[in-house]
C-alpha cells in the first residue's frame, strides 16, 4: 500500500449530539451525546463493542428512526423521514424469491423517485444499468436465476447491486459480510472497492471485523460501550487500489491492533485517549 493524503468536500452527513433512547423515559439508552461527520464521497467505516449503538446509528441517519435529542443532517437537510437518497445493504440480503436476480436488483427503482417516474419509458436502459453492476461484482450471466439458486455470497453480491441500482449519494452499510465465510468475505471487499471507486457514494459501514474497516474505509470510528458515542478516529494512510496481500503487512496489523485495544477499552467502560484523526 502506498501512503496518501485525502480532502473531502463539506461534511454531507452530520450527526450532533444525538441520543436514542428505547422504550420510554425509563428505557434503554442506546446513544448519548454521539457527534460525527462524514464528508461527501468519504468511506467511513464504524466500529465498536457489541451493543454499542452502531446499528441505531445507521437507522438514525436513514430516517428509519427519529432521534431522541440532538441533530441529524444530510445533504443540508434535517432528516425527518426515509431518505431517498440513501441506499442500504444488511447482514442478510433479503431478496425477494419470486423475482430474479435482475428484477430484484431493480426494485428501488420501482420505489425511489425520479427513477419511478422514468422507469416505463427508460426500461431498458435501467436493465441495462442492473446488468453493469451485477457484471462488476461477478454475477454476468446470472440475471435470469432466483435467488433460491444461488449462494449466499451470491445472494449478497446482488443485495449490493440493489444498494447502488438508484445511485444513492448515501450507501448504509450494516454488517453486510458477517454472514458469510472468510474467503467470500475478502471477495467482496474487493468487489465493494471496485463499485464504489466508479460509482463514488458516500460511504457509512458498521463493522466488527477490524481488517473489513481497514480495507475499505478511508477513516474509522470508534465507540464506546452502551450508551454509544465516538471515542476514537483513525484515518486509515493507505492509498487505493488495496490488495487483499496489504492486510498482511506490518502497517495494517499495527492499525488493526490499536483499533482492537481501543474497543477492548471500551469494553471495561475506558477510553484510551481523545478522538483524533492519525
Amino acid at each position: 500500500m502506498s501512503t496518501s493524503g485525502s480532502s473531502y468536500e463539506p461534511a454531507f452527513v452530520e450527526i450532533d449530539g444525538v441520543a436514542m433512547r428505547y422504550g420510554g423515559a425509563d428505557g434503554t439508552l442506546a446513544l448519548r451525546d454521539c457527534t460525527l461527520s462524514v464528508a461527501r464521497g468519504e468511506f467511513v467505516a464504524v466500529v465498536g463493542p457489541s451493543g454499542c449503538g452502531k446499528s441505531t446509528l445507521m437507522r438514525l441517519v436513514t430516517g428509519l428512526w427519529p432521534a431522541s435529542a440532538g441533530n441529524v443532517v444530510v445533504a443540508g437537510r434535517e432528516v425527518a423521514g426515509p431518505l431517498s437518497v440513501a441506499g442500504m445493504a444488511f447482514q442478510n440480503p433479503t431478496l425477494l424469491p419470486w423475482r430474479t436476480i435482475l428484477d430484484n436488483v431493480m426494485l428501488p427503482l420501482e420505489v425511489v423517485e425520479p427513477h419511478r417516474r422514468r422507469l416505463r419509458r427508460e426500461r431498458e436502459a435501467y436493465r441495462e444499468k442492473a446488468r453493469q453492476l451485477l457484471r462488476i461484482v461477478g454475477l454476468d450471466g446470472f440475471e435470469a436465476r432466483f435467488p433460491w439458486q444461488l449462494s449466499g455470497g451470491m445472494q449478497q453480491r446482488a443485495s449490493l447491486c440493489r444498494a447502488l441500482v438508484h445511485d444513492p449519494q448515501l450507501l448504509m452499510l450494516d454488517e453486510p459480510f458477517g454472514a458469510l465465510d472468510v474467503f467470500t468475505r475478502e471477495e467482496l471487499w474487493t468487489e465493494l472497492q471496485t463499485a464504489c471507486a466508479t460509482l463514488k457514494p458516500t460511504v457509512i459501514l458498521v463493522t466488527h471485523d477490524l481488517r473489513e474497516a481497514v480495507f475499505l474505509a478511508d477513516r474509522i470510528l470508534v465507540m464506546s460501550a452502551r450508551p454509544g458515542r465516538i471515542v476514537a478516529e483513525r484515518r486509515v494512510p493507505f492509498g487505493r487500489p488495496r490488495t487483499l496481500d496489504d492486510l498482511y503487512t506490518a502497517p495494517v496489523q499495527a492499525l488493526v491492533h490499536e483499533l482492537r485495544e481501543h474497543i477492548s477499552a471500551a469494553r471495561r467502560g475506558e477510553v484510551l485517549e481523545a478522538p483524533h484523526a492519525a
